[in-house]
């Protein structure tokens, strides 16, 4: 049996995919404590569904993702409005910092995949493939990237980008916090603690803003000239004969807007609405991405996989000590910002921000940190990672 849907049925079955993995989730304490997206929870279910459906013969579906491509770019496009040059100058040398350290880490995450592909004579896509899409961009970025690398000749693209990413997520949350206390406790030793640091940076100041329904009718408006303006972008791009992800135009039009000199006074910047309409757009996007998943696909390819993905995990956990903790000032606070950064570099933010949770809860506050990490891994290191991602797929 075979089942043709419509873009408006794929598009709920993407939503109730998000219900179920939001009901899931909220049951099960393992699934929030390793911050697993509801959509991958959702996802993963639905997959194993399908797989069933295809093991056994019984049932196919086709979907219809017209729709997905509009998600993406939505999302990406809300991204480059909190690429604020004015942002990064106020967190300051230490934000300047974890950006450049964390952009060193992905150059070394593709290196090292392309590196051990090519020793195991495997197609070095997948060295991408498993690298810093997964890793340091997480599920939205290997939902994007896939596409790009199907083109390129990976026909698996999707699935072993997917895979990656939720590996990643758990490894982030088993790694980050025993490295966090083992620098925490270097930082002690050290006598590198201050207790009652304080500061004054808010990053909810530049981007937050009172909700209103004025604000959201502006902040789609907005949002949709942007995504306009970024798909004549990528034509461009793509006129110089390089592969670029559709989300880069995207980026590159919704930043250059929020750095125009007083635009804001021109038309307001709804910095809450685009964001709120931007995380609206990463879950039924990442949702019907996961509906593309065929396990199936890459089952030739888990012994590579493994070597691939505890790679990664060595790599950070070296890096961190030997290089990010020292550049961030072998300090408490550059202890608590290695453990998130571990997680970010791993996973997400959301697993960055929940290990320096649980190290702030055993010895002390680390206001720096809670700044400078999601500014870093939330903002600035996804525009950073798509070009150098961009850079590896084209000279590989």
């Amino acid at each position: 049996m075979k089942l043709e849907l419509t873009m408006f049925n794929t598009t709920a079955i993407a939503i109730l995919i998000l219900f179920l993995g939001s009901y899931v989730k909220s049951k099960i304490e393992i699934l929030r404590k390793f911050c697993i997206p509801v959509p991958v929870v959702g996802g993963l279910i639905f997959t194993i569904f399908t797989l069933i459906g295809y093991t056994t013969n019984i049932f196919s579906i086709k979907f219809d993702f017209t729709l997905s491509d509009f998600f993406m770019l939505a999302f990406y496009t809300s991204i480059g409005f909190t690429a604020s040059i004015s942002l990064l100058k106020k967190g300051g040398i230490k934000t300047i910092k974890l950006l450049i350290v964390s952009s060193i880490l992905v150059v070394l995450q593709n290196g090292i995949g392309v590196i051990i592909c090519k020793i195991l004579g495997i197609n070095p896509l997948i060295g991408i493939a498993t690298g810093s899409i997964p890793m340091t961009g997480g599920h939205g970025t290997s939902a994007v990237f896939a596409v790009p690398l199907e083109n390129l000749g990976l026909s698996a693209a999707n699935t072993i980008t997917l895979a990656a990413a939720t590996f990643g997520l758990v490894a982030g949350s088993l790694t980050g916090g025993p490295l966090g206390k083992y620098l925490v406790e270097k930082s002690i030793k050290n006598n590198k603690v201050n207790h009652n640091q304080k500061t004054n940076i808010n990053i909810n100041e530049e981007t937050e803003n009172k909700l209103s329904a004025k604000g959201f009718e502006q902040a789609i408006f907005l949002l949709l000239l942007a995504m306009a303006l970024g798909t004549i972008i990528s034509t461009l791009l793509g006129k110089t004969g390089l592969t670029f992800p559709a989300s880069v135009g995207g980026m590159l039009a919704s930043a250059f807007i929020v750095n125009i000199k007083n635009f804001d006074r021109l038309y307001p910047i709804k910095h809450t609405e685009i964001h709120i309409f931007g995380e609206i757009s990463l879950a039924i996007f990442l949702s019907m991405s996961m509906m593309k998943l065929k396990l199936w696909q890459i089952i030739d390819l888990a012994g590579p996989m493994l070597i691939l993905l505890f790679a990664q995990v060595i790599l950070i956990i070296i890096f961190i000590i030997f290089i990010a903790f020292p550049v961030m000032g072998k300090d408490y606070e550059a202890a608590v910002t290695c453990s998130g950064f571990c997680g970010y570099g791993l996973g997400a933010v959301p697993t960055g921000v929940a290990n320096m949770d649980t190290l702030t809860e055993k010895y002390y506050p680390a206001p720096e940190s809670f700044f400078i990490v999601p500014l870093v891994g939330s903002l600035f290191i996804n525009i950073v990672n798509t070009f150098i991602i961009t850079f590896f797929m084209n000279v590989v």
